[in-house]
């Protein structure tokens, strides 16, 4: 939905909510929608059947502690069950974190998933940012430090970035970990995308958690096992205080039992899903690098399960808008902090799909 379009739907709705992709609802013409990025292989099949068997226990709350959940999710990312907390997708998880800490200084990177703003508006927080800039392929460098002072309560990182898939390699985020616990600033990493790239291991703090009590690291069912309409995030830490804040600014049945069914379905079954996830995202993101790049694109970035890009004419048209006439959703970017017109971002999808939307490029 174009931007004029979204706020039209505030006012009418009173509702100030930020412009995200997945908007096929007012976009029912749609063919391909490029502009969430999640698995392109879909949810696994023994996801859904544990979504239809969980129907017969809706009649009972779920559970609040989520523990077969936690005994499984926990084997899986090696890390003990009680450093683990569960929410309504990553989204309220960044939330229930700022509500646990209620910084009242906090840096942001520029450009990068809105929410953590959103969240700490909800909060009062003052907001500085690390501006990262095009001529430097949007890349968080080592003067990030510098930024990280006393009196900053909360610093937030995507790795990978979201929207320019730009990583931060686990050197420089040990340093950034270990200079927010000695300026007593909590750090919040959001790896949403980590398990997409080619060598996750290199990038992810998990094997740091108890290192720095300060640091939690959030995930989701979202993007790897494509499951955003059922809601089920987490998020990592080990300091036992900072979870039951998290808790504490939480519902209390947060986790509906379809969800916690699919997530346990999705881990008991993820071997060769995972390895083939991989396999295609690494070949189908590597032929759409190359066609944007062919094309004249100004791609960035890019590491992840989504292409970054620069539009070649946007003085001379409106590509989010083209596309949707033609049938595919892109995300337009200007719409994030230190972004103008002209950057958009694309999901890796499957080969038909993506050869249909590069053809489609090529006409223009």
């Amino acid at each position: 939905m174009p931007v004029k379009e979204h706020q039209k739907m505030q006012t009418e709705y009173g509702l100030a909510l930020k412009a995200h992709g997945g908007d096929i609802y007012r976009n029912s013409h749609v063919i391909v929608d490029f502009s969430v990025n999640v698995n392109p292989l879909g949810p696994q099949p023994e996801v859904t059947a544990a979504v239809c068997a969980s129907a017969a226990q809706i009649a009972n709350y779920p559970d609040i502690y989520c523990e077969r959940l936690a005994g499984v999710l926990g084997g899986y990312e090696d890390v003990p069950p009680k450093f683990l907390i569960f929410g309504n997708g990553a989204a309220e998880l960044i939330f229930s974190a700022v509500q646990a800490v209620k910084p009242k200084r906090a840096l942001l990177l520029s450009p990068t998933f809105s929410e953590y703003e959103r969240a700490l508006k909800a909060v009062d927080a003052q907001l500085s940012y690390y501006e990262l800039k095009e001529e430097e392929q949007f890349r968080v460098k080592e003067d990030i430090l510098a930024h990280i002072e006393p009196g900053i309560g909360m610093v937030f990182l995507c790795n990978p970035n979201n929207p320019t898939g730009q990583c931060v390699l686990g050197s420089l985020m040990d340093r950034i970990a270990k200079r927010c616990a000695e300026s007593k600033s909590f750090l919040v990493i959001d790896e949403c995308f980590v398990d997409f790239l080619d060598a996750p291991e290199m990038y992810g703090m998990k094997d740091r958690l108890c290192m720095y009590p300060n640091m939690v690291i959030v995930k989701a069912f979202t993007k790897l096992f494509c499951m955003p309409g059922l809601r089920l995030g987490y998020a990592m830490c080990s300091s036992r205080d900072v979870l039951c804040r998290m808790r504490e600014a939480m519902q209390t049945w947060n986790v509906s039992v379809t969800a916690q069914a699919a997530g346990i379905a999705a881990i008991e079954n993820c071997g060769s899903y995972v390895a083939e996830t991989k396999r295609l995202i690494r070949q189908e993101r590597d032929y759409l690098l190359g066609e944007l790049e062919k094309l004249g694109y100004k791609v960035y970035g890019s590491k992840a399960n989504y292409i970054f890009f620069k539009d070649i004419r946007p003085e001379e048209r409106n590509l989010y808008d083209e596309a949707l006439n033609a049938g595919f959703l892109f995300r337009d970017c200007s719409d994030y902090r230190g972004l103008e017109r002209g950057y958009y971002r694309i999901a890796v999808r499957t080969r038909a799909d993506n050869e249909r939307m590069v053809a489609w490029l090529r006409q223009l």
